[in-house]
């Protein structure tokens, strides 16, 4: 694997504290916290929202943010900054997938918010769950979303110790990582030799 280097060749690392937050798995207790407030916010924004037959019924609740969202005053500015992502807003009302999309955004919610109470795949739910704060403010909507990023944001970078009091000690080693570079012919016959030398 390719390091980046200084230029006395010497290998740039992470500040050690840097490393102690995202590589350490006794960091998983100062992540739990933080883990499971920003899990229980993603669960209590899905409890009103599957209760609610405009969310999972109608879609007519999400309908309602979007035109709100597409509007663009006479004065003053508009609550979408970017044409594009207005443009694609516009396009999902026309074809009229917030019937659809209203339950995938109440059920996504509660399962991003199961999943980080529990610490089970906390990197992956933390991920999609900043994805979904990145869309509501894209729309206009600040709220609490630009807290609730970042701190999806450092669990997304600690994804290997924020469950770690939680799910994710037993899944990350039973299941491991599906981008695991294989062993090199190298390395495993260094390994070999080492080890008949030992013997």
């Amino acid at each position: 694997m390719a390091n980046v280097l200084n230029r006395k060749g010497e290998t740039l690392q992470d500040p050690r504290l840097v490393q102690k937050l995202l590589s350490d798995p006794r960091a998983g207790w100062l992540w739990l916290l933080p883990r499971i407030w920003l899990g229980y916010q993603w669960f209590e924004a899905a409890t009103h929202k599957i209760t609610n037959p405009a969310w999972v019924s109608t879609g007519d609740a999400l309908k309602g943010y979007w035109l709100n969202a597409v509007s663009i005053p006479e004065t003053g500015r508009p609550p979408i900054s970017f044409d594009w992502y207005r443009t694609f807003i516009q396009f999902l009302l026309d074809s009229q997938a917030y019937t659809w999309f209203a339950k995938l955004v109440a059920y996504g919610e509660l399962l991003i918010g199961l999943a980080l109470i529990l610490g089970a795949f906390t990197g992956i739910a933390a991920f999609f769950g900043g994805f979904m704060n990145w869309n509501f403010m894209m729309a206009g909507s600040a709220s609490t979303n630009p807290l609730l990023f970042v701190a999806a944001i450092g669990l997304i970078l600690a994804w290997k110790v924020a469950g770690q009091v939680g799910a994710d000690l037993f899944l990350l080693r039973w299941i491991g990582t599906p981008w695991r570079a294989a062993e090199t012919p190298a390395v495993s016959g260094a390994v070999r030799s080492v080890t008949s030398a030992a013997d």
